[in-house]
């Protein structure tokens, strides 16, 4: 990093509220902290990644010593290992790890979500060529027309006797899998029949679509606009256009480690809360976007991060755009609430593919995923929304989903039951070690 840069950031840090960029304060009763948090390169760790870089966290006593990994399933090692003390994690890893989902289930919880929106589909241009071809679909068409084209291609591929489209997620406990199957299942392709789905590590998925190993994925920014801007793919859907308010990213602890860290944790959620209000200013994203772009994090070009902050989309490399408001909302409209009903819905998606079961007990374990309580011990009532935790989700205007199903948490076992394409198998067979 070059002196003007570190001079910059000095400066910002300063101006963020940093009144001793040099050291960690003492935390009462727990000294200095240290804290190591393990991250994937996306721009949904910006309030993370913000909070190390621009002096947030150092306000509030702690250091973050951030560490880019590879793959989710290491996060979800390393955290279990004591490897890190936090974790930038996928919305679903904490209830599927208190489900004792996956190779290696280890209890986690979540206080702070980091926000909504990120993610988006990208399909290959040759995929997308040929739904416009035999389907007429338009340039302009949205997120359902394209998956029902989608459908329709599929068809017509099993007719012919092709291999169907194999198609790339994160992980199996994400919100890429779930949004993916739900955004296929709503135009009529049945995710564990129709195509096949496999796991793909995020900075790897442009890779692979120009290389033609898979033909389409669903990942966090700003892997989509760089395949897009590389002409191997075209983006057909963004989570607003599945369900807008769908938490995507969070961060994940230990239970025990934060009922033995309590201050630890109340000081770690306001520098997160304070970094989340920074990184939603607009005029805060060329800052944002050159420290994301550094090779420590993301390590992707700064004018692509710059135009996904402002949710400006290149749909293709033919000139094709798309403006998406709040592409990300890094902390407005309580973005950073970890409310249970959320991690119901996240639940729901589980028990409609064949990860898990309904049961009282389940369900009472997927909510206790998300601990609202420590979030509002943190920052107050004022700052937490006034509606109940566990509430009917995609019934709101602007907060609905892309077919019209209204998630009641008090009826999941009927919600499930009312999709028409759903698992008819006991359980996925996606290996959750990628």
């Amino acid at each position: 990093m070059n002196m003007r840069v570190q001079a910059t950031r000095s400066a910002k840090a300063q101006q963020a509220g940093d009144s001793n960029p040099s050291a960690p304060a003492q935390i009462a009763g727990e000294g200095p902290r240290i804290l190591r948090a393990g991250f994937i390169p996306l721009v949904d760790a910006s309030v993370l990644i913000a909070a190390a870089e621009f002096g947030f966290a150092r306000k509030e006593g702690i250091a973050l010593d951030l560490v880019k990994d590879v793959s989710w399933a290491n996060v979800r090692d390393r955290l279990a290992f004591r490897q890190f003390d936090i974790a930038h994690m996928l919305s679903p890893m904490p209830v599927a790890a208190m489900l004792g989902l996956g190779s290696n289930p280890s209890p986690t919880i979540t206080p702070f979500s980091l926000g909504c929106g990120g993610n988006a589909i990208t399909l290959s241009t040759r995929l997308f060529d040929r739904m416009c071809e035999e389907t007429g679909l338009s340039d302009q068409a949205s997120a359902l027309e394209n998956s029902q084209a989608l459908a329709k291609v599929v068809d017509n591929m099993k007719a012919r006797g092709e291999q169907p489209p194999t198609l790339g997620m994160t992980y199996p406990f994400s919100s890429h899998n779930y949004e993916f199957r739900y955004w296929l299942a709503a135009g009529g392709i049945d995710p564990d029949r129709d195509v096949k789905l496999v796991v793909v590590p995020p900075p790897l998925t442009s890779d692979a679509l120009a290389a033609g190993a898979i033909d389409g994925f669903c990942v966090g920014a700003p892997w989509n606009m760089v395949a897009s801007e590389r002409g191997v793919g075209r983006i057909v859907a963004a989570k607003q256009d599945i369900w807008p308010s769908a938490p995507e990213k969070v961060i994940g602890m230990r239970p025990e480690w934060a009922e033995s860290h309590p201050e630890t944790v109340s000081r770690l959620i306001v520098a997160l809360d304070a970094a989340a209000r920074w990184c939603d200013r607009p005029e805060n994203h060329d800052s944002l976007a050159e420290a994301l772009a550094d090779q420590r994090y993301i390590a992707a070009p700064v004018h692509i991060i710059r135009h996904v902050l402002a949710g400006e989309f290149n749909l293709d490399a033919r000139g094709h755009r798309r403006i998406i408001d709040r592409y990300f909302s890094f902390h407005g409209g309580f973005a950073n609430y970890p409310r249970p009903s959320q991690a119901l819905w996240i639940f729901s998606q589980m028990i409609r593919w064949g990860q898990s079961a309904f049961s009282e007990q389940n369900m009472k374990m997927a909510a206790s995923a998300y601990r609202s309580d420590l979030y509002r011990l943190a920052l107050g009532s004022e700052a937490s929304p006034d509606d109940a935790d566990i509430r009917i989700e995609g019934g709101r205007d602007g907060d609905r989903f892309m077919d019209g199903h209204i998630f009641d948490p008090a009826e999941i076992a009927a919600y499930v039951a009312g999709f028409a394409v759903k698992t008819t198998s006991a359980t996925q067979s996606l290996s959750d070690d990628i």
